[in-house]
């Protein structure tokens, strides 16, 4: 059965079950097929990101405290091989980026509180962290916001600041970094706000418009931000609940990941409780949010989402569901599940780009 892509992706999957911990890579075929490749061994692996030039991949592990990890993608295939490992410089680290040159990798430690900035040298491999900035800052809820917990470090759009929404602090920490130093120089007007007990998780930035879309883990809603791209700064303009009227689930909901489509009209939030998708229709003149529609990730804990370079496919990793499932988007960017992969405890999920 068709999933609607138009040619063969390549995708990479952290998979941190109880048989093994690993980066799993499988590919998916035109005609709905998908397939397992091959799998490479990490320990307790939970985010990664592709160097734009396709030929590295980087992961962070949550073990010895936190491990940064090199590997290089060879021949375009998808075979890994590692390259070396750093300290994540920090405990329990949940997210990876790389910037539009190549030249940093970025590194948000949930549990030290900590973010990092890493050179990345010719050959792929990580040098030591050329900076590390310690959060400060607590929230309302003592149990999950007793301290700073960062979440996601991103690079905004144009490569000029990066975003590090903090679940703890309920801030987004918003970095200039310096090309040449790696130093991660905060911007004069301080984080962006979030609200009060929100607990904002991950950040997605719109493609052409000045806005971005944060997730409220603790607070089940995806906020909007409008962006000044000249200093940075974020100004809060809306949210919008992402789950269906009258089903607030008494707490038990937390919203994990977040995706703009390329065309920029469509966002989409995993629901973990709810196990869904939440689709938006985004206002192509405001940039804002409307809630059209949930769709079933047919499994458990929907910790990560990717979406297809072309936008014709999201993938969804059910954590506690051992299982990748994959949907067809229409035009209209409805979600139609149409294939599904045994995975163990898949928690990130990435889309090789085959340009």
């Amino acid at each position: 059965m068709s999933v609607g892509t138009r040619e063969t992706i390549r995708v990479l999957v952290c998979s941190a079950g109880s048989d093994g911990d690993g980066i799993v890579d499988i590919e998916l075929a035109a005609d709905g097929t998908v397939t397992e490749r091959t799998r490479v061994h990490a320990t307790n692996p939970a985010f990664l990101s592709v160097h734009p030039d396709g030929k590295s991949l980087y992961t962070v592990e949550r073990s010895a405290g936190g491990r940064l990890v090199a590997y290089r993608l060879n021949g375009g295939c998808g075979d890994l091989s590692r390259l070396n490992d750093r300290s994540s410089e920090g405990d329990a680290p949940c997210y990876v980026s790389v910037d539009a040159t190549g030249r940093y990798a970025f590194v948000a430690n949930y549990g030290g509180g900590t973010v990092a900035a890493f050179p990345i040298e010719s050959d792929g491999r990580v040098g030591e962290a050329s900076d590390v900035v310690h959060h400060e800052g607590t929230g309302p809820d003592q149990d999950r916001q007793s301290a700073p917990h960062p979440h996601a470090i991103e690079p905004g759009p144009r490569n000029r600041f990066c975003y590090a929404p903090d679940l703890g602090t309920d801030g987004i920490a918003i970095y200039r970094p310096d090309a040449d130093t790696g130093e991660l120089k905060a911007v004069e007007m301080g984080p962006a706000t979030a609200r009060a007990g929100a607990g904002p998780r991950q950040i997605a930035f719109h493609p052409t418009g000045p806005v971005c879309y944060v997730v409220d883990e603790l607070e089940s809603t995806v906020s909007e931000f409008r962006r000044d791209p000249e200093s940075g700064a974020l100004t809060a303009v809306g949210r919008t609940s992402t789950l269906p009227s009258g089903a607030e689930l008494d707490g038990d909901n937390a919203p994990a990941a977040v995706s703009v489509h390329p065309s920029g009209r469509r966002v989409y939030v995993s629901n973990r409780g709810h196990d869904s998708i939440a689709v938006f229709a985004v206002d192509r003149a405001s940039g804002s949010l409307e809630r059209v529609g949930h769709e079933s990730t047919c499994g458990e804990t929907p910790r990560d989402i990717a979406l297809s370079p072309g936008g014709d496919v999201l993938l969804a990793a059910n954590q506690h569901g051992d299982s990748l499932v994959v949907f067809a988007i229409d035009g209209d960017g409805r979600l139609d599940a149409r294939a599904e992969l045994a995975v163990p405890k898949p928690v990130c999920v990435t889309v090789l780009d085959p340009r």
